[in-house]
């Protein structure tokens, strides 16, 4: 028996039937032949009495499973790993599931979402892994709605810096490679996990939380300190807006390849060489990645089809920030955006559930921002930020709906809202644009 998996938007992903609690990955990484030698311990609690699990592993090759340290039987085939435990686990016991892995990782494919997971670059490793493609470098139960802790090790090159996402313990030359151990205490799910790999050097940030910034030694510095120079002050500036920065610290990597477009990852943002620009397209974008350490990363959909609370919050934070350092006002963006979605010929769009298709849809951010904009000019500024200060407390940590996000909107403001959300979220005709 196998399950087709657990979301309509990445068919053949996660299993309902358990949860990982934590993720204990040891990894070696030759950068020559782009090999991973891999063992990776998983300790899961059973949410429904198990005979089988699967896992999910991508173009690497399993060579053993083992449960609470016993050897497990096994099949790999289409991207799953079939585990026959031999005994029946009951509902809400914790077990432990090892596996030990090796082979040449490559990003994941699909015909509708594109690619997603471990890449090469030029000179190093990337890995940008929404919405699938975690499996390309370590089994997993792949699920937004699954956030476990993790503790990562990664041996690779001396003269190459990892980083990871998660607070760095420690790092150990032994011979002619380095051995990189991070630990991510707070619960993350496995799109969020990264590793980047570069020869990198860190750049300390003075703010309120650590703040650094990982990349290339050489760079045009007016163009970083528009925009990642900048960092301390949208740190400051969100706080204020959304409530306490959500993790122990925050690494910009800058790899020395340029990018189509920045990377998510939790405590971690990945742009390329061509995102260190004074251009606001490029420090929009930075203020963008750091503003969902809060939406999205701290409060995470349950489902992909509420994409919407990740992307169209970390857009609006964008014309926040627009505002606030002298740029154009955030009424201003809302307009030119307003007008340019208004003149998109693409196919009908449906913002509380776009399909897979146009899950990465631009209108899917810029909608998403004009909801919360609209949002906004009903309820005022003081009852808007409310909601949003009071989204991020009651669920760092967690999953939520977009049902869940209107009946909170509702409760701070104390009226119904149904009317506007139903406009904006589930009508595909673009509504009026109030003003401020």
């Amino acid at each position: 028996m196998r399950r087709g998996g657990t979301d309509s938007y990445v068919p053949g992903h996660g299993d309902a039937s358990y949860d990982v609690e934590h993720y204990g990955l040891a990894l070696g990484y030759k950068l020559i032949g782009n090999r991973i030698d891999g063992d990776a311990t998983l300790r899961c609690r059973a949410r429904a009495n198990l005979e089988f699990l699967e896992l999910d592993l991508h173009a690497l090759r399993p060579a053993k499973v083992l449960l609470n340290g016993r050897s497990a039987s096994f099949t790999h085939r289409n991207q799953r790993i079939h585990v026959k435990l031999g005994t029946t686990i009951p509902a809400g016991e914790v077990f432990d599931l090892r596996v030990k892995y090796a082979g040449s990782p490559r990003p994941v494919p699909s015909r509708v979402l594109g690619t997603s997971g471990w890449e090469e670059l030029d000179d190093g490793v990337i890995v940008a892994a929404q919405p699938h493609g975690a499996p390309s470098w370590f089994p997993c139960n792949d699920r937004p709605d699954n956030k476990a802790t993790y503790s990562i090790a990664v041996s690779a090159p001396s003269d190459y810096y990892v980083a990871v996402s998660g607070e760095l313990v420690s790092s150990r030359r032994s011979g002619s490679a380095t051995t990189w151990l991070y630990e991510q205490q707070s619960p993350m799910p496995t799109y969020l996990a990264t590793v980047q790999i570069g020869r990198y050097e860190v750049v300390e940030l003075e703010a309120d939380v650590p703040l650094r910034v990982i990349g290339p030694a050489d760079r045009d510095e007016d163009a970083f300190a528009a925009g990642f120079g900048r960092q301390p002050e949208m740190l400051a500036f969100f706080v204020k807006l959304f409530g306490d920065y959500p993790f122990a610290s925050y690494t910009a990597v800058i790899t020395d390849d340029d990018l189509e477009i920045p990377l998510e990852s939790q405590g971690l943002s990945t742009f390329g060489r061509n995102f260190v620009s004074d251009d606001w397209d490029a420090v929009r974008l930075v203020a963008h990645e750091l503003s969902h350490q809060w939406f999205g990363n701290a409060v995470t959909l349950t489902k992909w089809k509420d994409i919407w609370l990740h992307e169209g919050f970390a857009c609006y934070a964008e014309w926040l920030w627009s505002e606030e350092s002298g740029s154009k006002s955030a009424d201003e963006r809302a307009a030119i955006h307003h007008a340019r979605v208004a003149d998109d010929d693409g196919p009908d769009l449906l913002l509380g559930d776009p399909g897979a298709e146009l899950m990465f849809d631009d209108r899917v951010y810029k909608r998403g921002a004009l909801t919360l904009h609209a949002l906004r000019a009903e309820v005022g500024d003081e009852t808007f930020f409310a909601i949003l200060r009071g989204w991020v407390a009651e669920h760092t940590g967690g999953n939520v709906t977009t049902e869940q996000f209107i009946a909170h909107a509702a409760g701070v403001a104390g009226r119904d809202l149904t009317e506007l959300f139903d406009a904006w979220l589930f009508s595909v005709e673009l509504p009026e644009l109030p003003k401020l």
